[in-house]
């Protein structure tokens, strides 16, 4: 059977073709290749793979046929439509983890050495702000927090500090869904010598294009909006430097031994294929419930960056096909109006991640910021009536009659 060739103009045919190649057996999806190891013709064909003159799997700690799938489907769609400065399309090499954090600790671990520095943005999703503040330290590197918004400060850190190697940002932040201008931060790197990496979870491909704007690295967590179904835990790692990728984050990688694995990667696999029409529906509903609650009485404030009320509107607009799905709100009553309005949810789900089919709400105060000092979390925006909200894909009306129902 003859392998597809032809080139696609859609999003979608690119997400439910990319990366496939025929299984021998003709299987019509890639097979779950559950299996640790792999074999050999004779002797010489093992040296040969393990010497890397012939190209082939050995150890799926290494690389395994289902893994490539999804790792080459999710550099397609990082890639679609952009081209360097050879007028060529962009290649991107990518690695599939066991999880989201997994992936931001091989390039961490790849990317940096003793005596680095990183510069950050103030709001972080959790786990990383625990590696910025707990085990890049125990590593002798260090991480810098400002507030990468204002340009200006991010230069006057990069000038004040020469040890600092990479920026890292990830946009939409968590929880507070602040933006910060890829573009304008990867010249700033640039500028100085410095590589730039990007948590492009909350965006996903489909909506926004880190490698658009020159950035070195890209980390997902596939656990969310890519798998979209809740039914596996994962994480993507994807460089632009092949090479590099190809030789020393390859072997932190197989050391480090955050792979994936066959089942999951087969779940994301199916998953990735109806992530645009999963995401025009996300989208479409949250734009809708951002205007709901925005105009609540019992809402304070909705940060969600499709409304012009949100201070990086402009920003998320530049860069972003659409908002997104993921917003937060605070309400009036703070802590205990927070737990009432979790209690009073008969439709949506009370339950911590993001990105699946139904609506997913949790109040961090009183759930993942918990033991967190009040002053330290509402530093970073996180108050105590403050809701994190992951618009889903029911029908609009009776996400909106819940919350409705729930704020009353």
């Amino acid at each position: 059977m003859s392998q597809k060739k032809l080139s696609v103009s859609g999003f979608s045919s690119l997400a439910i073709h990319a990366g496939h190649k025929q299984d021998p057996n003709y299987a019509h999806l890639t097979p779950i290749y559950a299996c640790s190891t792999f074999v050999y013709d004779d002797a010489e064909q093992g040296m040969r793979r393990f010497s890397g003159e012939e190209k082939g799997y050995i150890y799926s700690r290494w690389g395994n046929p289902t893994f490539t799938e999804a790792e080459d489907k999710i550099a397609a769609m990082e890639t679609f439509g952009i081209n360097g400065s050879d007028g060529r399309p962009i290649e991107l090499k990518a690695y599939l983890q066991a999880s989201g954090m997994a992936a931001i600790s091989t390039m961490f671990m790849s990317s940096l050495r003793t005596g680095d520095q990183v510069l950050s943005h103030y709001s972080l999703y959790g786990g990383t702000q625990e590696i910025m503040n707990t085990l890049l330290p125990e590593l002798g590197m260090k991480g810098i927090i400002e507030d990468l918004r204002d340009l200006n400060r991010a230069e006057d850190a990069l000038k004040k500090n020469p040890k600092i190697r990479m920026i890292y940002i990830e946009t939409p932040a968590n929880p507070t869904i602040q933006c910060v201008d890829i573009e304008e931060l990867t010249i700033l790197a640039k500028k100085y010598g410095k590589l730039v990496a990007c948590d492009n979870t909350f965006a996903t491909p489909y909506l926004q294009q880190p490698f658009k704007y020159g950035v070195d690295f890209v980390m997902h967590s596939t656990t969310k909006f890519l798998n979209g179904h809740g039914t596996a835990i994962g994480g993507v790692f994807l460089g632009k430097d092949v090479e590099f990728m190809n030789t020393h984050a390859y072997k932190v990688y197989k050391m480090i031994g955050g792979n994936s694995n066959p089942f999951d990667a087969f779940m994301l696999i199916n998953g990735m294929k109806t992530l645009e029409v999963r995401m025009e529906r996300h989208c479409h509903n949250a734009t809708e419930v951002a205007a709901f609650l925005e105009s609540h009485p019992a809402v304070s404030k909705v940060n969600y960056n499709g409304l012009q009320s949100h201070p990086d509107f402009f920003v998320a607009h530049k860069q972003m096909k659409h908002p997104g799905a993921m917003m937060s709100f605070e309400l009036k009553k703070g802590l205990q109006g927070g737990i009432k309005f979790m209690n009073g949810l008969q439709l949506c789900t009370r339950t911590v991640s993001l990105g699946t089919c139904d609506t997913l709400l949790s109040h961090p105060a009183s759930m993942t910021h918990f033991s967190v000092p009040k002053e330290q979390r509402e530093k970073y925006g996180i108050t105590d009536g403050l809701i994190r909200m992951s618009v889903g894909m029911e029908n609009l009306q009776d996400i909106i009659a819940d919350l409705d129902q729930a704020l009353s």
